[in-house]
């Protein structure tokens, strides 16, 4: 089938680039583009306690201002606001409600809005609307900012907003900033790296040009199945999408460019070597895309929408890629042919690849030694695993300069760390009648007697009576982890206990959600990673009928994923104390790490039962495998762990963790899981490793071609050497 695939490619090369040019032209001009959503309890299924409350906030309280920002205000020496200075938060409020914002339906202050310590005084931004999420929200409160600054102009105050609407402004803008940095440096990465492997400017330019194609096919088509099938993206998978378009998409060209070059080498002309090239790695592409996708689509088995969303996002553009790699890049270099590789002529000799033939020549050597090695490596990083401490407190992942992240560290100085971002508790009755409003005030004097519990505000019931609102406000910052644990435990346990007869107590906001969120990801880590796990053994199993390998690919691979987290988190808990890592981070590692770091073993053992195939003895078998798939390998992993760690340049530490965690366990499944660890035990293991299918049998191959001149070489040259 690859074989037909490539020959109607690279004989009809203007016909598929026309077809691929034609595609990307209408789906850019027709195809809707991402809906994101920043909201957290859209990513949580409705049986959880923050979306019920979601749900009957809606209903109770349909026509509800909400809380959107608060305006921080304070001295410019720090010191105690006098009463002038009170005077003028009181007028600079007065100011910044006459600007009538859209989506603001007021800004007030009063004398009770002052810290006890006198310091910082808060006014709050209230908006018209019942979700603070609204897209038009951000907007307001940048253009308030600016609003603020000319009104403080001459008096003795600073002012800074935080609060949601606050923090969604400042997370849009330096995402934005980061994508573009992102885009940039994968893209500088790429070129210098192609160019430092070939040699060639037109090698180094055409993969990026290529799968910027291919990226406009890809979001459009994520774009069309989000608007008929109603997928949610969040505003984070810009920057994911980028680095796996480019960094899969320029590591399938890799594997098949180094064996066009290969089959050049040994004297075929291009179109033929070309044909070929896509008949012999167009397997091992589509198993390691196929690999790719199954994991990603795994997430859908994810109880939170933005894993959900990501899944299919994410399988679209690897399974675009796939297609383009088996057809668009064929087309393009079978236009250009040898001239491709100009003005380099290291195509035409065959390299000495002193490192590719030494690790080949150890891993044949010491097969005993070099697995007990790179297991004991991958062991030891792996301890660090057990030290692992989810972190949901997104505003310390944050830049610390953005003013939302400033202006709350200000508050805190005088309030509550959680006054920005309340705990809601609604109190209703069962059978939908009034409450006895007797018993409001008891509830609410239980509630603020909870420890951890700053305040609780008195209850606001809804116009038919059957609905109690109460705004309870932590001691704890509203994503902190003793926030979350408070309000997902002893919060809800008391409220749940305090509630009257016949009625219900839910608890909801930030620190509720995020709770959910918690037991979300747990559930997530016990279904998806067997899920994604037993799939890509099953793509294992049918390309190599085997079951015996599978079984030990996949064992090496999750030690590497160990050894993957457990460095990560050696650098950032350990080295650089913070207070853990991103709560998502095990399933990106795992489905990142696990999936396209299983290319490279899907790489080195279809290219070893290749050489065993051809009848040679297994130990020369192991040696050429290793030495032949070495280069590819080392470069794929290279680009691709590179175009991951670009997001180490970011200054949010989310993207940070991820970069690196990613990066090098691509890293580390490459040099030392593909190159070390699975052929020695492949070899170690012998005739056993191909159980029941017994792949290994010698087949009739078709000789390479015999070269003309000294520079081109047999096969059995090659092995020998």
């Amino acid at each position: 089938m690859f074989r037909r695939v490539g020959r109607f490619a690279v004989h009809r090369p203007w016909l598929t680039i026309a077809g691929w040019i034609i595609a990307a032209v209408a789906l850019a001009m027709l195809a809707p583009g991402l809906k994101s959503t920043t909201d957290e309890t859209e990513f949580l299924p409705s049986h959880y306690e923050s979306v019920r409350v979601g749900k009957l906030q809606e209903n109770a309280f349909p026509k509800t201002e909400q809380p959107a920002a608060i305006a921080v205000f304070q001295r410019k020496d720090g010191g105690k606001l006098t009463e002038a200075d009170r005077r003028d938060v009181a007028k600079v409020t007065e100011g910044l409600d006459g600007k009538h914002r859209e989506k603001v339906a007021k800004v007030v202050t009063n004398p009770q809005a002052v810290s006890p310590n006198g310091q910082i005084a808060l006014a709050n931004v209230i908006a018209d609307t019942k979700n603070v999420n609204d897209t038009k929200l951000p907007d307001a409160v940048k253009k308030l900012r600016a609003d603020a600054k000319e009104l403080v102009d001459g008096t003795q105050l600073k002012v800074g907003f935080t609060g949601q609407a606050a923090s969604n402004l400042d997370s849009q803008e330096s995402s934005g900033d980061t994508d573009s940095m992102i885009m940039m440096a994968t893209f500088i990465l790429i070129i210098v790296l192609l160019l430092v492997i070939f040699r060639s400017p037109l090698i180094a330019i055409l993969p990026v040009i290529i799968i910027a194609v291919v990226s406009v096919v890809a979001t459009k088509l994520i774009g069309v199945a989000a608007e008929l099938g109603g997928l949610k993206a969040d505003s984070s998978i810009t920057a994911i999408l980028i680095v796996v378009l480019f960094g899969v998409g320029t590591d399938y060209i890799l594997f098949l460019l180094f064996r066009y070059r290969e089959h050049l080498r040994a004297g075929q002309e291009p179109k033929e070597a070309l044909v070929d090239a896509v008949a012999k790695v167009g397997e091992t592409i589509a198993s390691a895309a196929g690999a790719v996708i199954v994991a990603f689509l795994a997430l859908l088995l994810s109880t939170m929408g933005m894993m959900r969303a990501m899944g299919p996002s994410l399988a679209i553009s690897v399974g675009v890629t796939l297609v383009a790699a088996l057809t668009l890049v064929p087309a393009v270099f079978s236009l250009l042919g040898r001239a491709a590789f100009w003005p380099s002529k290291a195509w035409r000799k065959q390299p000495k690849n002193r490192f590719a033939n030494g690790i080949g020549g150890l891993v044949a050597r010491r097969p005993a030694v070099i697995a007990a090695l790179s297991t004991a490596v991958l062991a030891v990083l792996a301890v660090g695993t057990l030290s692992f401490k989810a972190e949901f407190d997104t505003s310390s992942q944050m830049p610390q300069k953005l003013e939302s992240v400033q202006a709350m560290k200000d508050m805190q100085r005088g309030f509550s760390a959680g006054q920005s971002d309340p705990a809601m508790v609604y109190l209703k009755s069962k059978d939908g009648s009034a409450l006895d409003k007797g018993a409001l005030e008891p509830f609410r004097a239980k509630l603020a007697g909870i420890e951890g519990v700053g305040s609780a505000a008195p209850a606001v019931v809804s116009p038919d009576g059957a609905v109690a609102q109460y705004s309870v406000v932590l001691k704890y910052a509203p994503s902190a982890e003793k926030a979350i644990e408070l309000a997902g435990g002893p919060l809800r346990d008391k409220a749940h206990a305090a509630a009257p007869g016949g009625t219900e107590a839910l608890v909801g906001g930030t620190s509720a959600v995020l709770a959910d969120i918690e037991d979300a990801v747990g559930h997530d880590y016990r279904v998806v990673f067997p899920v994604a796990g037993l799939a890509i053994m099953v793509i294992l199993g049918l390309l190599l009928r085997s079951l015996v390998a599978p079984l030990y690919l996949m064992a090496a691979v999750a030690l590497g994923f160990g050894a993957t987290l457990g460095s990560t988190v050696w650098l950032f808990q350990d080295y650089k104390g913070e207070n853990g890592l991103l709560f998502m981070l095990p399933v990106i590692v795992y489905l990142f790490v696990v999936a396209i770091g299983t290319d490279y073993n899907i790489l080195m053992v279809a290219r070893l039962r290749e050489e065993v195939r051809r009848g040679v003895p297994a130990r020369e078998a192991i040696r050429t495998a290793v030495a032949q798939s070495a280069p590819t390998i080392s470069a794929a992993a290279i680009i691709l762990a590179g175009t991951f760690g670009v997001l180490m340049l970011a200054e949010n530490s989310m993207l940070q963790q991820m970069g690196f965690a990613v990066a090098f366990g691509i890293l580390l499944t490459a040099f030392v899981m593909a190159m070390l660890l699975v052929p020695t035990v492949t070899s170690l293991l012998g005739h056993k490793a191909w159980w029941p299918g017994h792949q290994d049998a010698p087949r009739e191959v078709p000789a390479a071609p015999v070269a003309g001149t000294a520079s081109q070489w047999t096969h059995g040259e090659q092995v020998r050497r």
